[in-house]
């Protein structure tokens, strides 16, 4: 896993979008972002690695999603936009990639700047609930990637604005950042 600040230049969002300047591993803790990288085998001995984390963090659910052009055919353009929204969650967002690559933007706070979080096979990122952020597939255009929930497994984007704002989750996300 790499992290930069993002370029903010026009183009492709797939692209890497490099600015050149590195954001730390600690400097993703103080936001809240945690990662591991874990590799993937063939003998699935990566299991009991991601089996532990679940235990220690309390997810009790998974699921795997695919996202490629193949696997959405029609949807592939549509899903890829919503996704690049920037949003937040009331709970954590969770993912292992299994194959494949792409990029979680979080937004740095307070000077909210964008940090790309480059994520690859075997990376396991965190991202707290509140923090808002946005996803997209790399140029390999695939991603396999094991969802972890709390509890039932759900997906619910709050686009950024006025309201979200105002979630109380949203409030606790920043009081824990200014707690750093």
């Amino acid at each position: 896993m790499r992290a930069y600040y993002f370029d903010n230049a026009p183009g492709d969002q797939r692209l890497l979008h490099d600015s050149g300047t590195p954001v730390p591993a600690d400097a993703l803790r103080s936001l809240g972002v945690l990662s591991w990288h874990i590799p993937v085998d063939a003998d699935d001995n990566y299991i009991q690695a991601i089996d532990q984390i679940a235990r220690e963090r309390d997810y009790k659910n998974r699921d795997t999603i695919n996202i490629t052009k193949e696997g959405l055919g029609d949807a592939y353009e549509a899903k890829l936009k919503m996704f690049f929204e920037e949003h937040m969650h009331e709970d954590e967002e969770i993912r292992y990639i299994l194959d494949g690559s792409g990029f979680f933007d979080v937004r740095e706070h307070p000077v909210d700047s964008w940090v790309r979080i480059h994520v690859e096979q075997g990376d396991l990122v965190v991202l707290p609930a509140g923090i808002y952020h946005r996803f997209t597939l790399d140029e390999k255009n695939i991603i396999k990637a094991m969802r972890l929930f709390k509890d039932e497994p759900k997906w619910t984007p709050l686009n950024r604005g006025s309201a979200t704002d105002e979630n109380p989750i949203r409030h606790d996300y920043l009081a824990s950042v200014a707690a750093h």
